[in-house]
């Protein structure tokens, strides 16, 4: 499969939490309409609502990509980074979600600011590949994504179905650590 064949959402305002779902399930499921509606459901009462921008252009928070994955029947698994990647079942994870640190910029000016950004890591016919928004296409990335573990400076989540995240499939069982 070419690059080009791998679903691939760009980068627009600050809606990166939707291009990651929408990256890591490989088809546009989510809209800003559809985070702004989970993000009314977790903070009905609220004027101001703490799971986005209050400006109104995105920057949603981890708890809307947790309603979002729920409502496909898919879970979000918190990674521990004290764990090996090799730990991890890959058959049983459908993809990665991470939370990166993002360099802000006005055009070609980089500010001396540091914003958070989700992107998504996912394998398409056998190949990793990482699906950031901020790219301009797909890129073959499974090296890339372990080196940015062991960064320490990513924070990951593992996207599998519902029944994978209550029985703990997603760890090797040959693991004691649970």
């Amino acid at each position: 499969m070419s690059e080009g064949d791998v679903f691939h959402e760009k980068q627009r305002l600050e809606l990166c939490a939707i291009h990651a779902l929408n990256n890591v399930l490989q088809e546009r499921v989510f809209t800003k309409e559809t985070a702004d509606d989970i993000c009314k459901r977790l903070a009905p009462q609220c004027v101001v609502n703490p799971h986005r921008s209050v400006l109104g252009t995105g920057n949603y928070d981890v708890n809307v990509i947790m309603a979002a994955l729920q409502s496909r029947e898919l879970a979000a698994v918190w990674w521990d980074k004290r764990r090996t990647v090799q730990s991890l079942c890959m058959p049983k994870v459908q993809g990665f979600i991470l939370n990166v640190p993002s360099r802000v910029s006005l055009g070609i000016v980089f500010l001396p600011l540091r914003r958070r950004h989700w992107l998504a890591v996912r394998q398409v016919n056998g190949q990793y590949y990482n699906l950031d928004s901020k790219l301009k296409s797909p890129v073959c990335a499974f090296t890339s994504f372990k080196m940015r573990l062991s960064q320490d400076v990513a924070e990951m989540l593992l996207v599998v179905r519902r029944e994978v995240e209550e029985d703990g499939s997603w760890l090797n069982s040959d693991n004691p650590t649970k």
